[in-house]
């Protein structure tokens, strides 16, 4: 049910899509969205981004975890979504324990609440984040906070 839940909204754009003819590229990432290296004002550790798309109302892309690396709190105005791809890692609101996220796993961080993601000591994490709305980026998370994430729903 969850699925079809993130189906709906597309179901009109395949309702409308042509069935024959060529493969349509929809979207493409502009040369000024390549790989980027994340800096320290936002993420500790090493990350690496590829953005899909960005305005001011939505941004996309996916995001690279080198092992011990993770974003500083913050928060979204409207929501974030994120897609682990790869690897395995971490979502954390502030005052409440980390919860795991492996391969496959959807995790919606409603707007407004302060939250930290970031890898699994001893892995890659991949995540595709979808962000409504501004991001406010807080403090970094220590490493005592980082090293004390327990595997809580493993």
């Amino acid at each position: 049910m969850r699925l079809l839940n993130h189906l709906l909204p597309v179901v009109p754009l395949l309702q409308t899509a042509s069935s024959s003819g060529p493969v349509a590229i929809i979207a493409r990432p502009s040369p000024a969205n390549e790989t980027r290296v994340v800096l320290g004002d936002t993420f500790t550790g090493d990350a690496y981004i590829d953005a899909s798309h960005a305005d001011n109302e939505t941004w996309i892309g996916n995001v690279l975890f080198t092992p011990s690396a993770r974003t500083h709190w913050h928060t979204h105005e409207k929501g974030q979504l994120l897609r682990v791809i790869a690897g395995s890692g971490w979502v954390c609101d502030k005052g409440a324990s980390p919860r795991h996220l492996r391969v496959g796993d959807t995790a919606w961080c409603p707007r407004g609440v302060t939250h930290w993601h970031g890898v699994e000591e001893g892995s890659f994490l991949v995540h595709e984040a979808i962000a409504y709305g501004a991001t406010e980026w807080l403090g970094a998370v220590g490493n005592e906070e980082y090293g004390q994430a327990g595997c809580v729903d493993c």
